[in-house]
């Protein structure tokens, strides 16, 4: 049956075509009957080889799979759901994105307004649910018109706010890219054809120039976003900007590079001959001057405690250290503005766009002790070589001792450091590697070295929610055009169990190159380690802060179709994240409570 022509369908068309002829190439659609037009849309731009579509029937794992493309392409993904708590499911996405700058398109259907505030279905006050984070919102009209040959004003309106929308999404009049949230009340009929000139204005770059909009969001105007190696930045290091700050030599200087900090605090660090404690999310912990073991080496009084200045890029959150450091009063910090808020723990932290070295001479004595200590703080995980000579000798008792040590090698338990680094050593610069808010990210950022790879985490605001479905939507957006590589995400127990949802992939869709490994130790023991340790008692902790499970993963791998490994030694886990294969991977490593 032939679909006659709906208004809903035509500004549908018009909105998305808008965003795709602009640059965007992935929608991520959870069903619903009020944004069936969006929906069908954008199916029939997949049907016409423009935009990677990807289904998923939780809205919160919708949001996570758009931000984890976000980050890895640097362009927005459109998530498109239907009205209600649909859209309320997406706040936790759009919260990560406005805190990481990561760009974020959603289209939420909606009731008209005549519709709201009347007890009608499905219906609540959506327009303003994203205000605090959305770099730009708009409640948009209702669409009334036809429009048969693409010229209709009601096409263009929708077009040009597709095009604010876009802009918006990565920064422009902001300090950063974020989310934009696009209300789209619609009425009946919901759906129609699709209009003929769909494609063309689809492929066509539209000239319609942005709607003249005020945001009600509160990203601020400033700075320079640059796109790191793993994923989002938010600094700039140009020697050759006159606007940017200039950063005198002299005093006794370290960068600090926090989550998304990317290459550019590595440039930094290198032109000014400063020390380079980086954190293991920051996508900078390589070069020369990355300081091994920073923990230790900021509480020494010899090192940390000589500390006159701190450069900061990225957002820092992983150690106590660096937040003490950063709140001295002793100690002069520059912070390189970036999304979400500015670092200013101790009040007095002076806050950047953008900066460059300038003048004078490096401190090759500071340098060199922070290098040296670096050295001797260094940790090497790696198993033991084969005694090549004991293992050919002739001499029984020798060749035995060679053959023993090796099976104790062979046989050696997993720990929580070996699992670390043998993810950090899998993985290579056309890989990707990323960190769930658990336990195992703080023994990362504690033990591994320097290595120059694609590194992401959710450290906007460090929640343990959409892990799986940020890998995913990274996965299938750095193997575009068949590009190798292969994503792992490393994470614990709980922060999988807590994104479930997001191991349910539709069939026929690409199959996303991903090992999830999650280390098991049957509940939160990252609490072990914090303030609540010292207070709560044994039982307490038990009951409302480990949250002891005792999930079967191999049954949940099974019933969601993802290939599944157990492994409990070094050499398994070597052999199975180094293995030829693709598709979907869970790796369970159980680990001592």
């Amino acid at each position: 049956m032939e679909r006659a022509a709906a208004p809903a369908t035509d500004a549908a068309s018009a909105l998305l075509a808008g965003l795709v002829a602009r640059g965007v190439r992935h929608v991520v659609v959870s069903p619903g009957s009020r944004s069936q037009a969006l929906a069908l849309v954008a199916a029939d731009l997949e049907r016409a080889g423009l935009v990677h579509l990807h289904v998923r029937i939780d809205e919160r794992v919708a949001g996570f799979t758009a931000l984890g493309i976000g980050r890895e392409t640097g362009m927005p993904a459109v998530v498109v759901c239907t009205s209600g708590t649909a859209v309320a499911n997406l706040l936790p996405a759009a919260l990560e994105a406005h805190h990481a700058g990561v760009p974020l398109l959603l289209l939420t259907a909606d009731r008209p307004p005549e519709l709201r505030g009347v007890g009608a279905n499905q219906t609540t006050r959506q327009p303003g649910l994203f205000r605090a984070a959305a770099r730009f919102e708009a409640d948009l009209p209702v669409p009334e018109a036809v429009d048969h040959d693409g010229t209709a004003e009601q096409t263009a309106e929708f077009d040009a706010v597709a095009a604010t929308a876009l802009a918006a999404s990565l920064g422009e009049g902001a300090r950063a890219a974020g989310p934009v949230h696009l209300n789209v009340p619609l009425r009946e009929p919901l759906a129609g054809a699709a209009p003929e000139w769909l494609l063309e204005r689809a492929i066509a770059r539209p000239v319609a120039p942005p709607v003249d909009l005020e945001s009600d969001g509160e990203a601020e105007a400033s700075g320079a976003l640059y796109q790191g190696g793993g994923g989002i930045g938010v600094a700039d290091v140009a020697p050759e900007t006159e606007a940017a700050f200039p950063l005198e030599l002299g005093p006794r200087t370290v960068v600090v590079a926090g989550a998304d900090a990317g290459p550019a605090a590595e440039e930094l660090a290198h032109r000014g001959g400063f020390p380079l404690v980086a954190e293991i999310v920051s996508g900078a912990r390589f070069g020369r001057q990355v300081v091994h073991g920073y923990r230790a080496l900021l509480r020494d009084p010899e090192l940390g405690g000589r500390i006159e200045r701190a450069v900061v890029l990225g957002h820092p959150t992983l150690s106590r250290e660096v937040a003490i450091l950063l709140g001295r009063e002793d100690v002069e910090v520059i912070a390189v503005r970036g999304p979400g808020e500015p670092v200013n723990l101790n009040g007095a932290t002076q806050g950047v766009d953008a900066i460059r070295v300038a003048g004078g001479e490096i401190d090759r004595a500071w340098l060199g002790a922070w290098m040296r200590a670096s050295r001797e703080a260094a940790v090497d995980l790696s198993p033991p070589a084969p005694d090549a000579d004991g293992l050919a000798s002739a001499v029984p008792h020798e060749r035995l001792g060679a053959i023993n040590a090796e099976v104790e090698v062979i046989r050696a338990p997993l720990d929580r450091a070996a699992l670390v680094d043998a993810l950090w050593r899998a993985t290579w610069p056309h890989d990707r590697l990323m960190f769930g808010s658990s336990r195992l990210v703080r023994v990362a950022d504690e033990l591994l070295g320097g290595k120059k790879v694609s590194v992401h985490a959710n450290r906007g605001l460090a929640g343990i929610d959409g892990t799986v479905a940020t890998a995913t939507g990274i996965a299938l957006a750095s193997q575009i055009e068949e590009r190798p590589g292969v994503t792992r995400v490393l994470l614990g127990d709980l922060a999988f169990l807590h994104d479930l949802g997001a191991l349910l992939l539709p069939p026929g869709e690409e199959e996303p190159r991903l090992q999830v490994v999650v280390g098991n130790d049957g509940g939160g023991t990252i609490f072990d380690g914090l303030e609540v340790a010292a207070v709560a008692g044994a039982d307490a902790m038990e009951r409302v802060q480990y949250t002891p499970q005792t999930a079967r993963l191999e049954q949940l791998a099974l019933a969601f179709g993802w290939e599944y490994h157990r492994v409990t030694t070094r050499v398994a886990l070597d052999q199975v994240l180094t293995a030829p294969g693709g598709g979907r991977q869970l790796i369970e490593v159980p680990l001592p409570r």
